[in-house]
């Protein structure tokens, strides 16, 4: 099959479809743009275009790449910040628990004694 009748054979269906004009190779690059989106790696796109260099892809996507990377430093904070929110709760945990047990014999240093604060009159 050649690739002027898979084209004629496109934009006679397009027409149709009453479709707005588009070509072959834009929906080639709108795949790559959408497979960059959903976060397939660059390396994967290439493959799948089947470029000879990843730079070519890259200088060809380079307009979706920001996109990407703004997505990959919010998922990066996020999981820092639920990081931080366990690491708090734990240690809010442990400080109850703590607390809790201050003073008891169980916690108290080895040879200490526990003075009252109030004197018992003899």
């Amino acid at each position: 099959m050649s690739p002027g009748y898979v084209t004629h054979a496109f934009r006679k269906l397009i027409a149709g479809a009453d479709l707005p004009p588009i070509r072959l190779h834009d929906l080639r690059h709108g795949a790559a743009s959408l497979s960059l989106a959903a976060g397939n790696d660059l390396k994967v796109v290439q493959a799948m275009l089947g470029h000879s260099s990843i730079v070519l892809t890259a200088d060809t996507y380079t307009s979706v790449l920001p996109c990407l990377a703004h997505q990959a430093a919010e998922a990066t904070a996020n999981l820092v910040m639920k990081a931080a929110r366990r690491t708090a709760k734990k240690v809010r945990r442990d400080s109850r628990k703590a607390t809790r047990h201050y003073g008891t014999k169980k916690h108290r240093r080895p040879g200490s004694t526990r003075k009252s604060a109030h004197k018992v009159a003899p």
